[in-house]
């Protein structure tokens, strides 16, 4: 832990945005390091996000996270208790952006559902 950051680094004013639940998957890795952690993020405001991770970090540790939509966003942990921790981000971030449905091309789609798209001829009934 670095023990240099004081108290006024992790301002109370970023506490109070409005913060969405969820559920999300993302990476995690230390900005010192290449090793990357899948964690999921419980709920995410423009400020920072609390998340689940399968070690326990430092309070004041440097890290990024990669979250779906919007790419990797640096900060610091902020807290950390019994397997969660609080990370505050360096910018500020529209967390709505995470929760965009993710298109999915025409070549994704397994073939059994292009099936229950195809359009069928007036009149002729499709068998089911």
């Amino acid at each position: 832990m670095d023990d240099s950051i004081r108290d006024e680094t992790f301002s109370p004013a970023k506490r109070k945005m409005n913060r969405d639940s969820l559920l999300l998957k993302a990476v995690l890795r230390f900005s010192n390091a290449q090793e990357e952690y899948e964690v999921r993020i419980r709920n995410l405001s423009a400020g920072g996000l609390m998340a689940e991770v399968p070690n326990g970090l430092s309070r004041g540790e440097r890290v990024d996270v990669k979250i779906q939509n919007i790419g990797w966003v640096g900060g610091h942990v902020a807290w950390a208790i019994d397997g969660r921790i609080g990370v505050a981000f360096d910018k500020v971030l529209n967390p709505k952006d995470a929760r965009i449905t993710v298109r999915v091309s025409e070549l994704d789609v397994p073939p059994y559902l292009k099936k229950l798209n195809e359009k069928t001829a007036p009149g002729k009934l499709r068998r089911v």
